[in-house]
């Protein structure tokens, strides 16, 4: 009835990717090997389990299979133990015993490999700018009210109409200032009234991101998706690696750099419906991350992206320690989990593993509850959908070994790789192209020039004009007409301040995506 059940489980018509093989009372049938067809993994998915019980290597394990399916992945690397994809791994006694259960053969291979990096480490850097982040994900991303989010809106229109780049956050900051001060007067009269506290509070929280280091994704050159989509000469799919263990006390960045990369494909990669198999997959470790620093609005837009961008051929993984630090609502979109085991050390503990196996479907063959407690290193419950998108039966799973090395890469080995790469010289140049940063300190300057013209013009008597009567003197001289001269002045001073050009700047004007 086992053999039965899990054969008709995991039996699929199109290409498929090993996992392992069932296991009923702790052992391996190598006649029921749990396969997940490679249609769904645009479905997304969960992997989850305790420190120490091979997450790790399962999320290395399916990457590996789907580059040599010829998907295209992009894995986050938090804590820095997955740069052994790009190196074979070596044969040992617990792999050849492994093995000998599944009655599959192990071989040693290393997969192509791209490192990327979010700040001057090593790899390739991925940079997006602040137009490309668009004025309703920047809001979400700073926790922004309805009417604050509005004045954004407001802020990336002027910046359009007046050719005013966006590309990092000092532009960002100047834009904020300017329109606050000098350029005030100038914005009401073009769009209305703005509010001085709502500037203060948008100004504060970009200059919080920007602490928290959001300098090192905002800015150019700007990362194109489609290089993240690369297959190599041998039709394997390239693994991006994304080196980001420096940011686990930067929660808010990780958080900004994901949602943005999340918009980014949904809003530029066409609908593609049920592919064959996915154009992207990626995996998202230490989950909680994410989840944690979000505000219910940031929560919102990763649950709508969540929800669409398969749709995309795009399949999103996360990794976290429970599947609790997921969002149910995020959740209920995942189609295969993947659940190592679980410590009950506390009543607590207890308590999240009965919620937890109510997560997964009845299974005739085991205590879900019980068995979470129970699986041993490399092992875990599987679930996932068929070709028609029906969940497939609970299996107790002994998995697969990685291919690949199994342990970091030295750093001659990682600078050796790294030397080779299609696409750092791209992106590893620094740029700093003139801007609204620049545009509007040139303007302030002239603004400047201007009113230190004036006084000195009107200041100088002619000849005739000494030869008039004292009467009129007075008349100048006097505290209305002083004020009448200094009105003019003004007015003078902000209409040349709208008429100033914007010349000298051979660079493309780039428009703000409104997504």
């Amino acid at each position: 009835m086992f053999k039965q059940t899990m054969q008709n489980g995991y039996t699929h018509k199109g290409e498929s990717i090993t996992l392992g093989a069932a296991m009923l009372n702790g052992e391996a049938d190598s006649d029921c090997l749990v396969k997940l067809p490679l249609k769904t993994f645009n479905r997304h998915g969960l992997i989850a389990g305790a420190t120490g019980t091979g997450k790790t290597k399962t999320l290395q394990l399916i990457s590996e299979e789907l580059s040599k399916k010829s998907v295209p992945v992009l894995v986050m690397d938090i804590k820095g133990d997955l740069s052994g994809l790009a190196m074979p791994g070596a044969l040992n006694d617990k792999i050849t015993e492994r093995y000998q259960k599944l009655g599959l053969t192990w071989e040693a291979a290393g997969i192509p490999v791209e490192f990327l990096t979010l700040n001057n480490g090593k790899g390739t850097r991925l940079k997006a700018t602040v137009s490309e982040f668009g004025p309703v994900l920047l809001s979400k991303i700073l926790g922004l009210n309805e009417t604050q989010s509005g004045f954004v809106s407001l802020l990336f229109k002027y910046c359009d109409d007046h050719e005013l780049p966006l590309l990092d956050l000092k532009d960002l900051i100047k834009v904020v200032q300017f329109i606050s001060n000098e350029g005030k007067a100038e914005i009401e009269k073009e769009y209305g009234k703005i509010s001085t506290t709502s500037t203060g509070t948008i100004l504060r929280k970009v200059i919080e991101l920007q602490q928290q280091g959001g300098d090192v994704i905002f800015g150019e050159p700007s990362f194109d998706i489609a290089d993240l989509m690369r297959i190599d000469n041998n039709g394997l799919g390239i693994v991006s690696v994304l080196r980001v263990n420096d940011l686990q006390d930067k929660p808010k960045l990780f958080s900004t750099f994901m949602l943005c990369l999340l918009a980014e494909l949904y809003a530029k990669l066409p609908e593609e419906g049920d592919l064959d198999q996915p154009k992207l997959c990626l995996f998202i470790d230490e989950a909680h991350l994410i989840f944690n620093e979000a505000s219910k609005a940031l929560l919102d837009q990763i649950e709508t992206v969540i929800k669409l961008i398969r749709s995309k051929g795009v399949g999103i993984f996360f990794i976290t320690q429970n599947p609790t630090d997921v969002p149910a609502a995020v959740l209920s979109q995942l189609g295969l989990k993947v659940q190592h085991a679980l410590r009950a050390f506390t009543a607590a503990d207890r308590k999240s593993i009965k919620q937890s196996a109510e997560n997964f479907p009845e299974s005739e063959f085991y205590k879900v509850d019980e068995m979470l407690t129970q699986l041993g290193m490399g092992e875990a419950l599987i679930t996932g959908l068929n070709e028609k998108g029906i969940p497939t039966p609970l299996a107790a799973t002994l998995l697969c070994s990685p291919s690949s090395r199994m342990n970091i890469l030295s750093d001659e080995e990682l600078d050796a790789i790294c030397s080779k790469s299609a696409i750092a010289r791209k992106y590893n140049q620094e740029l700093d192209s003139h801007s609204a940063y620049e545009m509007l300190h040139e303007r302030l300057e002239k603004a400047k020039l201007i009113e230190e013209e004036i006084p000195e013009k009107t200041s100088k008597p002619t000849s005739s004009t000494r030869k008039e009567s004292s009467s009129l003197d007075d008349i100048l001289s006097s505290p209305v007409s002083k004020q009448i001269a200094r009105t003019a002045a003004n007015v003078i001073t902000r209409s040349l301040l709208g008429a100033l050009g914007l010349t000298g700047s051979s660079r493309s004007k780039k428009k703000s995506s409104w997504f």
